[in-house]
């Protein structure tokens, strides 16, 4: 923490990509508090965000008082992020700068991502295309695992040190299949309505008309004994077939087809 603070306080000023993840609260919270109004957090809203957590965004920056805004990214109108191969991430985030660069421009500010090392091992083009444009990971420069970013965040009080990844809408959709509005809005719609029936923590991948569930492996049973309602709940996102996954979450499964 020592070092994060020490690097932050070296910036004048700083533009956080704020998704309202445990990542993205803390490196946003510290930058405030080194940098104070210096510091401004911006949220990125396209079709892939979840309108749960664009309101979670608004209401996070608010308790938190940061200085906070919201752009909207363009990536829907990019044939190679629609297209969804292994570089679809690539894409996204070159999107994002496509965003962020004007904000930080003005203010003649750095660009600050909140990424911790345990993303370094997986498969994250972002996070080049990010690098390529200048953006900053601090937390990666000042050794932050996942653990340590969750740790940090319960030491300071921020209710998101336990919240659950949430990535990216896309992020359901399995390489090679198009994303389109329709298959964001399903998906958003599906995970909405098992978060209603109290399942926290969980994707729905997306396979065309069918839908895979996954959920922690102590919370299989949970969405049998709720058969009936989970059904109806994506039939409602429009699924016509739904299915359990019996491996359990496993964020970034889709990965394993590159």
């Amino acid at each position: 923490m020592e070092r994060l603070r020490r690097d932050l306080a070296g910036l004048d000023r700083v533009v956080v990509a704020f998704s309202g993840g445990v990542d993205s609260s803390l490196l946003a919270w510290v930058a405030y508090d080194e940098l104070g109004d210096r510091a401004e957090a911006v949220t990125a809203v396209s079709p892939s965000l979840a309108p749960a957590e664009r309101q979670d965004c608004a209401a996070l920056a608010g308790e938190l008082g940061l200085v906070w805004r919201e752009v909207h990214t363009q990536e829907m109108e990019r044939a190679a992020y629609v297209a969804n191969d292994g570089d679809r991430c690539y894409w996204c985030k070159d999107a994002l700068m496509d965003a962020l660069a004007p904000v930080a421009e003005a203010r003649s500010a750095t660009v600050l991502l909140g990424v911790n090392t345990d993303d370094l091992v997986d498969h994250r083009p972002g996070q080049r295309a990010a690098a390529e444009r200048g953006a900053r990971f601090p937390l990666v420069d000042a050794g932050f695992s996942k653990a340590d970013v969750r740790q940090w965040s319960r030491r300071y009080g921020l209710r998101t040190w336990d919240k659950p990844a949430a990535p990216c809408l896309a992020s359901r959709i399995p390489y090679g299949t198009p994303v389109t509005l329709g298959a964001l809005a399903s998906v958003a719609d599906a995970e909405a309505a098992l978060r209603a029936l109290g399942f926290g923590e969980l994707r729905v991948r997306h396979h065309g008309t069918l839908a895979r569930i996954e959920v922690p492996l102590d919370r299989l049973e949970a969405v049998v004994a709720q058969r009936e309602d989970v059904v109806a709940a994506l039939h409602q996102a429009g699924y016509r077939d739904v299915t359990v996954d019996l491996q359990g979450l496993r964020s970034g499964n889709l990965n394993a087809a590159l």
